[in-house]
This record gives C-alpha cells, structure tokens and sequence, in this order.
C-alpha cells in the first residue's frame, strides 16, 4: 500500500464536550445512533408486516378493505401497534430471509467522502444490526480495489461506478461479472486547477495543461474529457490525462507535477485548505445529480451469499438514508474524519458535506447539493458511461448497451431493498432509463450511437 501522504498530518481526534466519549468523532457516532433508534420504528413498520397483520385479523378480505377504508392505514396500524408488539415482529421478520451464509466480511474503499455511507455503516453499527462482522479496508487506489475483487480478497466494495462496467466487460483486467447494488454517492467532484491559473478559467486555453483523474474508468474521467472537448480541446492530444490515486493528488499539485484534477472530495477542498488550489467548477454545473461512485460486488458472491448480501444492503442503504439527511451532515463528518477513515481536518469533511465551503478564489459559496446520496443505480447512468468508453475508444465495435446496463446495474433489487426498509422509492415513469442533460444536452439513453456519432470530437 502507497504512503497516505497526510498519515503524519495534526492529529484529529478531540476531546468530547460531554465527557463520555474518547473522542468528538465517537461523540458524533453515539449521537448518530441515537438518531437512527428513532428512525427505527418507520423501518421496522415495513409494509408487509403491516399486511401480515391486518390479514392475520381480518382473514375475510371484504371485512378487511371496509376496515382500512373506513379508517385508514396509519389509524389502524396505530391501533394494531397499541395492542401487539409490532416492532417485535418486524424484527422476527426481517430474519425470514434465511441464515447468514457468511458473516465475517472485508469491503474495501478508498479514503474520499464519495465512500461515506459505506463508512459510516461501520462505526454506527449497522453492519453489526444486521448480524454481519465488517472489516472496512482503506485501500491505496482503484487499481488495487479492482485487483482485490477479482482476487476475492474483499467481499464487496467502495466502486467508481464505471469499474463494474468495465472490469465484468473485461476493459484492463480479465472479465469478471460484477455488479452495482446501490451509488453511493451523487455529484461530489471538482475540477480544480493550480492557484497558479487563477487568471486561466477558459477551459480553452488549458492547451498544454497536466490533469490527474483518478482511475480510467471513472466519471472523473468521462467528466473532464466531456468538458475540455466542449471546449474544442482534444482531451488526448492537447492536455494530458494521468491517473493519481486521489490521496495523493494534492501533493503532486503542490509539487508542480499537474496543473489540476478532477477529482473526489475531500481533496477538491483539501487543496483550498492548504491554498495551493482553487475550485474551478463543481462537477454538478456539469450534470447535476450525476452519479460518482458505488457500492458492489461479484455476482459470484451474490449467487453464493443471497442473505449476506440482502444484509448488507440493507446496511449500506440505513447508511444513505441517514446521509441523505442535511441535518447529520456535521456529525457525520466528526464521525467519517478519523485516521482509520479518510485521515482529513474535520473542517475540510464539513464544507464538502453540508455544501458551505471557501472555493480558494475569495469566496464562501453555498451548494447543499454540493454532494448527495441518492442510492438508485438508474440503468440510464450505465448507458451513458458505456457511451464515453465507445467514444474515446475503450470499447471497440458494436454494444449492447441496454443487456449490459440490465446486467451490471441492480435497479430491481434496489428498489426491493428500499421497499423493504420503507424507504422513499423515486418514481420511475422511464423504466430504469430516465433521461437528463449534461452541459445542456439532453441524453436519451434508447439512442446511445447517435449519441456518441453526435460529438465532433471522438475516437471512433
């Protein structure tokens, strides 16, 4: 594993204000799951439960419609929950899924806020609620998480949600069928530039520029290739692009070896921090609510551990819904920024995390959607990620974009997952392929080749 170049930074543990607690992160986590015991009763009224019951009391089914017509579902499972023990038996059901096949677990992530609810799953404890013993693995880059899944060293992962895509297509590394349960995060990048090239804001004149992303197959990648060649820059030909594990993206700016990245959170706001960057845009000026990174695994483990996986999805999706909130945005920066974590300055989390942050030019800017977690794999995302790897030439020949998107991109069973913890499903009038605009342009995923033919410059 490479040296986290900022392991010897100032220490960021805090004493805790209360007292009872050996630190403010461990402060945070108790206040946190204190939040979540009080969410725990929407959960643990899921609507077949609620079914079960009123069938269970009303066996006739005329009987049955009269009675919640006349008054009600929340009337009635109020009364139902006064005289039986329903949080009881939501529990006995959520273990009708079957055994644990396995519980002792490693996932690996790489330290970046994009990774926040896989992370927070742990210290919170609900992997652990959900009968699992997770080992969450800090990871030097995605060369290595990639190498490690394939490997089967990690059961599941921290993914940039191109990866998947790309590894079970057999895109740098043997073909391996992996798949996307959830994204973990939404927008949650940044390009930012050397404060040498504060008076260099076109885009056009980066002729020339040096540009870290963090891995080919990234919307890091496909993001900044987009917008240099708006620009009428050839992202091949007139900038270069290396991939730098985002730990280290800082320094090499600092050192001079890259003029700027785009890259995840928080080294957009740990280059402000360390004023030796400034934020030129946020990738969600691009496509606002595009999806940066996500949370999978093999299908071989899913085929093999069916109840593991349903438990740990339900873990990671408890995690997003809790992130989602802009209200647990502070303490979950206190409880995500510890060494065992991302290793950052807690201020740095928090500008990220609650959208209230210094973009390095003189200004304190306010984007509450600056970084978002909405959970839903839309089918859509996966077709526009294949379109880029047509365009600059990773996948050559004809592609089945849909059988592909359907095979890596788990939309069915998220939306299973979420309804099962009563989560919030988000209409779906597209069926899995909404369409949405980047830089102005709609994108209509029934029509990905003229998509890719539309662009002047492009590798096919």
């Amino acid at each position: 594993m490479t040296h986290d170049p900022y392991d010897a930074d100032r220490p960021l543990l805090m004493h805790c204000a209360c007292g009872q607690h050996a630190s403010a992160a461990d402060h945070a986590a108790a206040e946190l799951r204190a939040r979540s015991k009080t969410a725990d009763f929407e959960t643990e009224s899921a609507s077949f439960v609620e079914a079960t019951l009123v069938k269970a009391l009303f066996p006739q089914d005329a009987l049955r419609r009269r009675f919640l017509k006349a008054v009600g579902r929340r009337t009635a499972m109020a009364a139902i929950g006064s005289v039986l023990p329903l949080a009881s038996l939501q529990a006995m059901a959520q273990g009708t899924q079957g055994a644990l096949e396995k519980k002792d677990l490693k996932i690996g992530f790489i330290p970046i806020t994009c990774a926040t609810p896989l992370i927070m799953a742990h210290p919170l404890g609900f992997y652990a609620k959900q009968g699992l013993n997770v080992e969450v693995v800090k990871t030097a880059g995605w060369a290595l998480i990639r190498d490690k899944m394939i490997n089967k060293e990690y059961d599941a992962t921290h993914f940039l949600s191109p990866m998947p895509l790309a590894i079970s297509l057999g895109l740098g590394a043997p073909a391996t069928a992996m798949n996307v349960a959830t994204i973990q995060n939404t927008n949650g990048q940044a390009i930012t530039l050397s404060v040498k090239h504060k008076d260099k804001r076109d885009p056009a004149s980066w002729k020339g520029f040096k540009f870290a992303v963090p891995f080919e197959y990234s919307m890091h990648n496909f993001l900044l290739r987009y917008y240099v060649a708006e620009a009428g820059l050839d992202p091949d030909r007139d900038i270069q692009i290396r991939v730098v594990p985002p730990p280290e993206m800082v320094a090499n700016l600092r050192a001079g070896n890259i003029d700027g990245f785009l890259g995840p959170d928080p080294f957009n706001q740990r280059a402000v921090y360390e004023e030796v960057g400034f934020i030129h845009l946020l990738t969600k000026e691009l496509w606002n609510g595009h999806p940066c990174c996500a949370f999978g695994t093999s299908m071989e483990f899913i085929q093999k551990n069916p109840n593991t996986f349903i438990a740990l999805y339900r873990a990671v999706l408890t995690a997003a819904a809790m992130a989602r909130e802009a209200k647990n945005r502070e303490l979950i920066a206190k409880v995500i920024a510890p060494q065992a974590y991302l290793n950052q300055p807690e201020t740095v989390i928090a500008q990220v995390l609650t959208g209230k942050f210094a973009d390095g030019l003189g200004n304190v800017k306010v984007v509450p959607d600056r970084a978002d977690f909405d959970p839903m794999p839309w089918q859509s995302m996966a077709v526009w990620m294949l379109t880029q790897m047509k365009r600059w030439g990773y996948l050559k020949g004809d592609v089945n974009y849909k059988q592909i998107a359907e095979k890596v991109f788990l939309l069915t069973d998220a939306r299973k997952q979420m309804k099962a913890l009563d989560q919030a499903v988000p209409e779906d009038k597209a069926g899995g392929y909404p369409k949405f605009k980047v830089m102005g342009k709609e994108f209509d995923p029934a029509k990905p080749d003229a998509y890719v033919n539309s662009f002047a410059i492009k590798r096919t």
